[in-house]
């Protein structure tokens, strides 16, 4: 083990396998897991070769690092244990060989769908704790990877899912495969190539070239965790999740302010990365009634040149290790830091983090949410094609489709922030039997898809999500279908940008929608309002319960002013011109 002073700035001291932090006198349970877990080993392995239907709490919590969530199904009276199981997919590419595998052990082991995330991968669910070795283990072997798509550590990073191969867009692909493999836990990756593969080597995620040259480099003292099995986590990894997403100026398909690092890159004119704007401290996490908790936008950090950019990643990933409250999970993602301390005192300590300069922000484009539906040059010679898929759910005849499809053709996938899918890669004498087989599943209008849906998202929520307080993907596409018919009878043109989720945890943010519908009781929402069109405006709360049979009663006064006083702006905007006061007194009665 290194030796690593205490910082008199901040007042760590070395403990074994990494750092104590400042605010760590007492420390959360989980935090004594992680610590004993032997690099994310136990006791899962111990419980995997047990006979049990279901793993202990202990177990689940070192479980969620090796992409896995253990959830009951709700809707049964009895306990009814099964796997979720995440990928980790950057910027939602997924090959075909990796797509193909999914397809079937969705049928063979899981529930029979697959299902988009709002964070670019895919999903399986109904995996038995008994095939789980299996199911694992192929899609490692397929290509794939569920590593750290779950638990207290850098999450899937997040870039625009278009294969355009211009305009930056190839950069900001590259720049999150570099980030993906820069922030892989190493410890980790050993114990999960040992439990899912037999720790079979071949398997391992290996460093792309940027991030063999970065850690080859000296970083300061105080980036490295004390902990030489685990250089940058230390054995207790962070203090919660970590999401990092990558874009190009004036493209927001990623919610850029809701990461805990945002990066907008530039480049010159031969498509080489010249720098980044990095925004720092969002989420979009809360909890009910817990006035501490609340959902937060980013703060622009500055501006640094493309060949620091990985090194100061690395330096803001330290500095939440070791400043990140590990007494309080709730307290404990960056934005809190961020909100407690400040953007000073943050560009202060990264002193000691990050020996790079950071200057002022340059000048962005107005962001916009794009969905890339519809027929689309990938390049000179290939097409993709965006499939509007509702909450993300790939079943049935869709389902039936993209395997025909991509088997025949050998296409990869990208999956959007949206939960969308692309189908990429397409030769131009392809596109009439790709055409011809998605209007034989109604997806002939993908390019003229109403807005409003094309942009909702909506969270799983019930049966699956033991957090979910109420429904969401399962009501999500009537929500839409009553809010359309609303906006129709008042004679309104203008799509809504509608988020709806089961609890106040924002897996779609909804806190950046301009009608959000955050599950918190049994059949009734809050109703956050004011979010903008192109996710640049947090919403605010303007109803703590609202009967989801009431919404159009409560939302058509609303919208009728909206469309009699401002229909040129959007309706966002429009709500950002009123206070909460003003906009309850505006809404109708439940």
């Amino acid at each position: 083990m290194s030796t690593v002073e205490a910082d008199p700035l901040t007042h760590n001291a070395p403990t074994a396998g990494g750092l104590l932090g400042e605010n760590d006198g007492k420390m959360a349970k989980v935090e004594a897991l992680k610590l004993a877990s032997d690099h994310l080993r136990e006791p899962l392995a111990s419980e995997l070769e047990n006979g049990e239907s279901h793993f202990s709490n202990g177990a689940v919590q070192i479980l969620k690092f090796h992409g896995s969530y253990q959830q009951n199904n709700r809707d049964h009276r009895r306990r009814d244990w099964s796997m979720m199981l995440r990928l980790r997919s950057p910027g939602g590419r997924i090959p075909a060989q990796l797509y193909l595998a999914l397809d079937g052990l969705a049928d063979r082991y899981g529930n029979g769908t697959l299902r988009a995330t709002t964070r670019q991968t895919f999903q399986l669910h109904g995996i038995p704790k008994q095939d789980l070795r299996t199911v694992m283990g192929t899609i490692v072997r397929n290509l794939g990877s569920t590593l750290a798509a779950c638990g207290d550590i850098n999450r899937n990073v997040m870039a625009p899912a278009a294969p355009y191969t211009t305009a930056g867009y190839p950069a900001a692909r590259r720049l999150a495969d570099d980030i993906a493999a820069l922030l892989t836990p190493q410890a980790a990756l050993g114990a999960y190539l040992d439990l899912w593969v037999d720790g079979e080597m071949a398997y391992r995620l290996r460093p792309t070239p940027k991030v063999r040259k970065i850690n080859r480099q000296p970083a300061p003292p105080a980036v490295h965790s004390g902990d030489e099995q685990e250089p940058l986590y230390g054995s207790r990894y962070l203090p919660r999740k970590f999401k990092v997403g990558v874009t190009v100026p004036g493209d927001n398909s990623i919610d850029v302010l809701t990461q805990d690092v945002g990066f907008v890159i530039f480049t010159d004119t031969m498509g080489r990365l010249m720098g980044a704007n990095v925004y720092v401290g969002g989420g979009m996490g809360r909890t009910h009634n817990k006035e501490d908790t609340f959902a937060r936008t980013a703060d622009p950090l500055g501006y640094v040149q493309g060949r620091q950019v990985l090194a100061l990643v690395k330096a803001i990933v330290a500095l939440q290790r070791d400043h990140g409250d590990r007494q309080s999970r709730r307290h404990a993602r960056l934005k809190y830091l961020v909100h407690d301390r400040g953007i000073d005192w943050l560009k202060g300590c990264l002193t000691h983090y990050f020996q790079g300069e950071i200057r002022p922000l340059r000048k962005e484009p107005a962001r916009t949410l794009e969905h890339y539906l519809g027929w689309q040059r990938q390049g000179e010679d290939r097409w993709f094609v965006g499939l509007p898929v509702m909450t993300g759910r790939v079943a049935g005849p869709l389902k039936d489709t993209l395997r025909e499809l991509v088997q025949r053709y050998q296409l990869d996938l990208r999956v959007t922030p949206n939960q969308d899918i692309l189908l990429c890669g397409i030769a131009p004498h392809q596109k009439q039997d790709i055409q011809d087989r998605l209007d034989a599943v109604g997806l002939q209008q993908s390019a003229l898809v109403e807005p409003t849906g094309s942009h909702g998202i909506a969270c799983p929520a019930l049966p699956t999500c033991g957090l979910a307080i109420t429904e969401s993907e399962r009501l999500f596409p009537d929500v839409l279908a009553r809010l359309d018919a609303l906006r129709q009878s008042l004679g309104i043109g203008q799509p809504l940008l509608v988020r709806m989720t089961g609890c106040p945890n924002g897996c779609s943010r909804p806190y950046m929608a301009e009608v959000g519908l955050v599950g918190s009781a049994a059949g009734h929402y809050q109703l956050w309002l004011g979010g903008a069109p192109g996710l640049t405006t947090l919403a605010r709360p303007v109803l703590d319960r609202l009967p989801l049979a009431e919404l159009e009663a409560v939302l058509r006064p609303l919208l009728s002013c909206w469309v009699r006083t401002a229909a040129t702006k959007s309706f966002g905007a429009f709500c950002q011109d009123y206070t909460t006061e003003q906009l309850q007194g505006l809404l109708g009665t439940p």
